[in-house]
């Protein structure tokens, strides 16, 4: 019996021996990948926003994108001259072929008026 008793207690010290070494010796960081950092870096970044504008705020800063409220002048001026030129093949009431030209002639900034199609050869 006392061999007994004496094995119980050296295992029951080792299992719990073990159990203190295990939790002390955390596991390795796993290194993360550029995306994963990316993703962590860009919500510490959100902080406490919420909603709609974290959504917006993650997707641009998970694209690359800049992380200020306002966006980048370039992509502002593009927007609107979408708009713009969108608004005004409307107007005019262009459909297919006649909207598709307008709208590559408005957005290059050529001219707002859209060209004829080339006359077709009898």
């Amino acid at each position: 019996m006392k061999f007994a008793a004496t094995t119980l207690a050296f295992a029951l010290a080792a299992a719990i021996g073990a159990t203190s070494a295990f939790a002390a010796d955390p596991t390795p960081a796993k290194t993360l990948t550029p995306q994963q950092q990316r993703m962590k870096d860009c919500n510490t970044q959100a902080g406490d926003k919420k909603g709609d504008e974290r959504k917006a705020f993650m997707s641009t800063c998970l694209k690359g994108g800049t992380t200020t409220a306002a966006a980048k002048p370039k992509q502002v001026m593009q927007r609107e001259k979408m708009k713009s030129c969108n608004a005004e093949a409307s107007e005019k009431h262009l459909a297919g072929d006649e909207r598709k030209n307008f709208m590559s002639t408005c957005l290059k900034g050529s001219s707002t008026e859209a060209t004829p199609p080339p006359a077709a050869a009898h």
